[in-house]
């Protein structure tokens, strides 16, 4: 049976909508400059993101943000169809050419979709998750919108298949999931290309990688962005150390835990302020500094509080999505915390003060000052470090001459710009 000529207006209407909300969506991108290539542009245009998130409606689908489209018993997204903007910075990051072969690790069909876009048939995408559902869905999602070519494999985005591996390696690999290690060295080809929302010392920043010599080089800049976290053998929960029977939660994001049997009684006793005279704007972002003092500081941790359990002994409380980062020895403790320094109109100014607790918390709260300061004067209007992620099977000989983090599979070693004449 023939379809009515009142559905048939319906479809060719909604679809007449649905590219009406695309190319909006596309034209904010390209006015924001998250969108810089006339590839990636064209590819935005054409993949009907809607079709991928059937959740939402079109105009939220094609809104600037992220689509949930499945959770967890806790109500947590487990998949999600990610911001368009980010998106558009991690493709325009993988810099993808006709006949590359892509991984997409992290699946959802619509990211898979765009990059197919940009390989053509010529190339290749292969996109994996680990949740079958997902990539039953990706699967369903990719025919319907004629994209039959891109191939969907269920697997742990840690372990890789060796089947999947193209010869001489993948041209890029794009992780669209919170990674804490950098598996993958080893899919990648020569002069390649690894675009991955990396978690450092508890912020996750989208880096990209070019593959030289069989190690991982950064580009700048980076992009603070927030994704699902992966699962299977790659998911990893940093230590937790509690204090004060839970009030005072201290976790490690990176590095083993001290011993902590003797902080408790350090918060007892008298608080220790150093003022460093550095100030950040309204709404100014200091990520780069907490970078900065992670890579420096020993013993370096991420320091919150539970609001049902806070007495005011740690004053003022950190956010609770913004963890304190901390500086530590076995008996004392350092945080970095700010207060209000000026206030004009809408214009408002902060100082990052020091507090330190504890017998040697004076010390500590002056290190951490005076890692503040240097930052300052030497590294903050530089940019961002350079990072080189070394496998742990080159690091024989290669020590180490600056600012590293070990991870599992990589050594991170940075290396932090310096402003010409030390002055920021």
């Amino acid at each position: 049976m023939a379809p009515s000529p009142s559905s048939t207006s319906a479809t060719a209407q909604s679809a007449d909508a649905a590219a009406s909300l695309r190319n909006a969506l596309t034209d904010k991108l390209v006015a924001a400059q998250w969108i810089r290539t006339p590839g990636i542009e064209a590819a935005f245009r054409r993949v009907p993101r809607h079709t991928f998130a059937p959740e939402a409606e079109p105009a939220l689908a094609y809104a600037d943000d992220v689509v949930g489209t499945r959770y967890n018993a806790d109500g947590r997204a487990t998949s999600s169809v990610s911001a368009p903007w980010l998106q558009a910075d991690m493709l325009e990051a993988a810099r993808l050419q006709p006949g590359h072969n892509v991984l997409e690790i992290g699946s959802g069909g619509y990211n898979a979709a765009l990059a197919a876009e940009l390989v053509g048939h010529h190339g290749s995408v292969t996109t994996v998750d680990i949740d079958p559902e997902i990539t039953t869905r990706a699967r369903r999602f990719l025919d319907e919108t004629g994209y039959h070519h891109v191939r969907v494999v269920t697997a742990d985005g840690a372990h890789i298949p060796r089947t999947l591996r193209p010869v001489g390696g993948f041209d890029a690999v794009i992780v669209t999931v919170e990674t804490w290690d950098l598996p993958w060295t080893d899919l990648i080809a020569d002069g390649g290309r690894l675009v991955v929302p990396l978690r450092i010392h508890g912020l996750v920043w989208s880096i990209a990688f070019t593959k030289c010599d069989g190690l991982l080089v950064s580009d700048t800049p980076w992009t603070v962005c927030g994704f699902v976290p992966m699962q299977g053998t790659g998911a990893h929960t940093a230590p937790l150390v509690q204090l004060r029977g839970g009030e005072i939660n201290i976790r490690f994001e990176d590095g083993s835990p001290i011993n902590t049997q003797a902080l408790t009684a350090a918060f007892d006793g008298q608080k220790h302020q150093v003022r460093t005279g550095v100030t950040v704007g309204h709404q100014e972002p200091f990520d780069r500094l907490q970078l900065y003092l992670a890579t420096t500081l020993p013993h370096v941790a991420r320091l919150s509080i539970d609001p049902d359990r806070d007495t005011g002994i740690i004053s003022p409380r950190p956010r609770t999505t913004w963890p304190a980062i901390v500086t530590l020895r076995d008996d004392s403790l350092a945080r970095l915390a700010w207060e209000k320094a000026s206030e004009d109109g809408d214009s408002t100014t902060h100082e990052f003060i020091t507090h330190g607790y504890g017998p040697t918390g004076s010390q500590l709260a002056r290190l951490m000052a005076e890692q503040v300061q240097h930052f300052d004067r030497h590294h903050r209007a530089a940019g961002y470090p350079r990072l080189c992620a070394v496998p742990h099977a080159r690091t024989t000989g290669r020590q180490p001459h600056g600012p590293h983090i070990e991870k599992h599979h990589v050594r991170l070693d940075f290396t932090w710009p310096t402003v010409p004449g030390g002055a920021a």
